[in-house]
């Protein structure tokens, strides 16, 4: 039977979850309508609004955390190549305090209404407020890059029509920032622009390979590098190029298919402790009794959580690994 307490406490629990999957209901609704709205890419909507070229290109640097000229706008040059590859737009300090608010206000409940330990509310704001937006930001930039990997061998094809056509390289790189949607489409654009407004070839591909991330644009940068300096037939090195990226694209594919086992595998491993945790101290609170208050406890948690951490970083080795 349940006590009255730990009745309360789970009514608590229910009604944070559902005003949290209320919220994400909302905003998985207003994120759909926006991006039915905008089929195409965020360049050519706003230059739809009839801003100038210059301010829109100005615009949509900066908020991806960059300066006028394309370079990173802040200090910490890792954090911030993490916040311009992840797409995500708007002003890294207000999407950083977001979180650090939330991680606060986390903390601040766990330990009023749960009742866990001081440390472990300390523990769990951290994580909210540092690491969860560090996840945020990675995993977006990946699933950003594998997007951008996807449309880049059909943009590059696009390229190579145009430019046997008779169309120079700047007009083939505009034809592709109009035809394809995000993000490829507003990237392939701001390189457009760049090149318009003194930038050569080499270098608004450099500073493209340098937004997005993904490695098959280093080798985009190369070629052109090469063939600006030694010459050469251009059609021909991006459509070899664009063969070398599919094949490259269809192993990458193969190996997720024959590792999807082991990761799954990891992942469950490594969230069932974690699971059945939390599940025992939302039932009973009381289970663990006076363990919380043993000096033993906190080294206890750091050992046999760093080894949880060495084991789980020993499965992501075996199933992650470049080729």
């Amino acid at each position: 039977m349940l006590t009255g307490q730990t009745l309360l406490y789970l009514i608590y629990v229910l009604a944070a979850a559902s005003a949290i999957l209320a919220i994400e209901a909302v905003y998985a609704s207003f994120a759909g309508r926006r991006a039915r709205a905008g089929t195409i890419n965020r360049r050519l909507k706003r230059l739809a609004e009839e801003a100038p070229a210059e301010q829109t290109l100005q615009g949509l640097l900066r908020e991806r955390g960059l300066t006028d000229s394309g370079d990173f706008a802040f200090g910490a040059i890792w954090l911030n190549r993490l916040y311009t590859q992840s797409g995500i737009t708007g002003n890294p300090l207000a999407f950083a305090s977001m979180f650090f608010a939330a991680g606060l206000v986390f903390g601040l409940l766990s330990r009023i209404i749960v009742g866990v330990p001081l440390w472990l509310a300390a523990m769990l704001a951290l994580f909210v407020g540092v690491v969860l937006p560090l996840l945020v930001l990675r995993r977006a930039r990946n699933k950003r890059i594998a997007r951008f990997a996807a449309q880049l061998p059909d943009a590059l094809d696009m390229i190579v029509r145009s430019l046997r056509a008779g169309h120079p390289t700047s007009v083939a790189i505009g034809l592709v920032a109009r035809e394809m949607p995000d993000p490829l489409g507003t990237e392939f654009g701001i390189v457009a622009d760049e090149i318009s407004f003194g930038l050569s070839l080499e270098q608004a591909v450099r500073k493209l390979s340098e937004r997005v991330g993904f490695d098959g644009l280093h080798l985009l940068s190369v070629s052109l590098a090469i063939q600006a300096k030694t010459g050469g037939n251009l059609t021909e090195i991006l459509a070899n190029l664009s063969r070398t990226l599919r094949e490259r694209q269809k192993l990458r594919l193969k190996i997720r298919a024959l590792s999807a086992e082991g990761r799954w595998s990891a992942i469950l491993l490594s969230a069932f402790p974690l699971i059945m945790f939390a599940i025992l101290l939302l039932i009973s609170p009381n289970y663990y009794g006076g363990v919380w208050g043993d000096p033993l406890i906190l080294p206890v948690f750091v050992i046999f959580g760093g080894l949880a951490l060495i084991g789980d970083f020993i499965m992501y080795r075996m199933v992650n690994f470049d080729f």
